[in-house]
């Protein structure tokens, strides 16, 4: 009696990870709940080439949770600088102090207790408890997504709420009993290595005899894709202000992009026209410093930034300003676009 569609693909997809996964990585394989959630966290919306040797900087940096728990925000915050969605790093500082505090070190496996954890979801409790402790729960990420979307055939974006019940149901129904770290490790790395978003292995493919996608000339077409909005436009005009050899810098505390995070002294606009109103605080206009339009994409919002310079003899009332050496403002966590205008203007 031929297997069924689900006990095809499970006992095929377990077959490639055994004969054939080549994906190696730092985390794989790994017990040590502390470095798997660290794994977990780091690669959130990040790309796991990205995310390597960030994995690697905090692990050499903070080898244990106690270690980043007793960190200083301003350190961590610099480590985790270029790896944007800070909100994530924020998260990792308060749970780190929660697990030392709360949790006495010991990091939880179960998936119920890391859900209250800060920055834990559904999808992170799920991996943590399933490479930890083999917790039957199955992962549901983008590569998951893709390679359960084109073998069974389902036509619906997994971004609505529909869609997401449907993957992630279908996900956990197919989960092999005892096996789930496993298998899950199986099909993100399958995913990632064969089924992929361009230019599938689909002529070497174990599982290409059963799937609909290849079937029906389809694998282009899934998943189905969810329509995002257009991202919304944001004008920031820095200022560079110099006073004595210093240069003003203030924190981002507002709940918005970048929070925690440094800056220049900033307006922003509707336009990439120079605001009139902050000549009142500086005396004079500041001069744009060069026609570059430094540019940052968030996932709904596009940063368009322009820099400004100005040297002035009495130091001005900057509200939250921190006046610091020029040669500091490398020690200092700041955007990206404001990283790659620093690094710029010193070449």
């Amino acid at each position: 009696m031929p297997l069924s569609a689900r006990s095809y693909f499970v006992q095929q997809l377990l077959r490639w990870n055994r004969l054939a996964n080549k994906r190696h990585m730092p985390w794989k394989g790994e017990k040590d709940v502390y470095k798997i959630w660290l794994s977990e966290i780091i690669l959130q919306q990040t790309r796991v080439e990205q995310g390597l040797s960030y994995y690697e900087k905090f692990i050499n940096d903070f080898p244990d949770v106690h270690a980043l728990a007793n960190a200083s925000d301003t350190r961590v915050m610099k480590l985790w600088e270029g790896l944007g969605y800070y909100s994530r790093c924020r998260n990792l500082l308060q749970t780190a102090r929660m697990v030392q505090d709360i949790y006495e070190g010991h990091f939880p496996k179960s998936y119920e207790t890391l859900l209250k954890l800060p920055g834990v979801g559904p999808y992170t409790a799920a991996a943590i408890s399933s490479f930890a402790a083999n917790a039957p729960y199955a992962v549901v990420d983008g590569n998951v997504i893709r390679v359960l979307a084109r073998f069974f055939g389902i036509n619906r974006p997994a971004g609505d709420a529909v869609g997401k019940k449907v993957f992630d149901q279908l996900a956990q129904d197919i989960l092999p009993n005892g096996r789930s770290a496993v298998y899950n490790q199986a099909i993100m790395d399958f995913g990632a290595t064969v089924c992929k978003p361009a230019a599938p292995s689909c002529g070497t493919c174990m599982l290409r005899s059963r799937c609909y996608a290849l079937n029906q000339h389809a694998v282009s077409s899934l998943p189905v894709k969810r329509i995002r909005p257009e991202k919304k436009d944001r004008y920031l005009h820095f200022i560079y202000i110099q006073y004595k050899g210093k240069v003003c810098i203030v924190q981002r505390r507002q709940k918005d992009i970048w929070q925690g995070l440094y800056q220049l002294p900033a307006i922003e606009t509707s336009s990439k026209n120079f605001p009139a109103h902050f000549r009142p605080i500086l005396t004079s206009q500041p001069k744009l410093w060069d026609d570059t339009d430094y540019t940052q994409v968030l996932t709904h919002q596009k940063i368009h930034a322009r820099f400004y310079r100005i040297s002035v003899i009495k130091k001005p009332e900057i509200q939250d300003g921190l006046w610091i050496n020029e040669k500091e403002l490398n020690e200092f966590p700041m955007p990206k676009v404001l990283v790659h205008f620093l690094k710029n203007i010193h070449k």
